[in-house]
C-alpha cells in the first residue's frame, strides 16, 4: 500500500516559489492500476520521484508498505528501489549492447546473477512477444519496440510496484495502445501500477482509477 499524508512541497525559480502539493492526501492499494492526471506542472513526474525515494517532499510523509521514506536511511534507498520498477518516457537503453545485455545489466545492478539471468529474460520477453528482439541493439528498433524493451527492463526482476511516466508520450495511437495492452498483462501478474499521463485516449479507453493532481486537497478518485 502507498500512502500519501499531508504532502506539500514546492520549488524555487527565477520567476519566485511555484506550489506543486498543497496537502496532498491519497492512498493506493495494492495491486491497484492507478492513473495520475493533472495539467502540466501538476507534479505527476515529481510525485513519481518521491515513491522511488529521489525527491523528498518538504513536509509530509510516503509510506510504502508500512515504511516511512522521510526515515528511510539513504544507505537503504538502493534495496528499498528494488521492489520498484520504472518506465519513463525517454527509453535510456544502452547503445552499444544489444536488448539481451540491456536486461542482463538491470539483473545485475540489483543483486540478481548471470546464472538466474537467461531464465528471467526468456520469461519476460515472452511475455510481452518481444524475444525475437533479444539479439538486436536498441538502433535498430522502433520507438514502439524500444519501448517495449524498457518495459521488460522496468519488470525483469518482478518489482511489486511499477511506477511509469508518460509511456506513451512519443509513440503513435497504434504503439500506445499495444503498450497499455502489455500494462494489463503485468498488472496481471499482481504488481501494483501508478502511471502518469496526460494521454486523454488512454484514459477515456480505461476503467482504471483516477488520481487528479489538480486536486491537492484530500485528492478525490475518479472513474471515467
Amino acid at each position: 500500500m502507498i500512502t500519501l499524508s499531508h504532502i506539500n512541497h514546492s520549488y524555487e525559480t527565477e520567476d519566485g516559489i511555484i506550489e506543486v502539493f498543497n496537502d496532498l492526501n491519497a492512498q493506493i492499494e495494492d495491486e491497484e492500476f492507478v492513473f495520475l492526471t493533472g495539467k502540466s506542472g501538476s507534479g505527476k513526474t515529481t510525485l513519481i520521484k518521491m515513491i522511488l525515494s529521489e525527491i523528498t517532499p518538504l513536509s509530509g510523509d510516503i509510506i510504502v508498505d508500512g515504511q516511512s521514506l522521510r526515515d528511510l536511511p539513504r544507505r537503504k534507498k538502493p534495496y528499498y528501489r528494488r521492489n520498484i520498477g520504472v518506465l519513463f518516457q525517454d527509453f535510456k537503453l544502452i547503445q552499444e549492447v544489444s536488448i539481451y545485455d540491456n536486461l542482463l545489466a538491470a539483473i545485475l545492478a540489483t543483486g540478481g546473477s548471470v546464472k538466474d539471468a537467461e531464465n528471467k529474460i526468456s520469461y519476460v520477453l515472452s511475455m510481452l512477444g518481444i524475444d525475437h528482439l533479444h539479439k538486436r541493439f536498441p538502433k535498430e528498433l522502433s520507438g514502439g519496440e524500444q519501448q517495449k524493451v524498457c518495459l521488460a527492463r522496468a519488470v525483469i526482476n518482478h518489482p511489486r510496484i511499477l511506477l511509469v511516466d508518460e509511456p506513451t508520450g512519443n509513440l503513435d495511437p497504434t504503439s500506445s495502445a499495444e503498450i497499455m495492452r502489455l500494462l494489463d498483462i503485468i498488472h496481471r501478474q499482481k504488481i501494483t501500477i501508478v502511471m502518469a499521463t496526460h494521454d486523454q485516449t488512454v484514459i477515456n479507453n480505461s476503467d482504471r482509477r483516477i488520481l487528479n493532481l489538480d486536486e491537492t486537497k484530500d485528492l478525490e478518485a475518479d472513474k471515467q
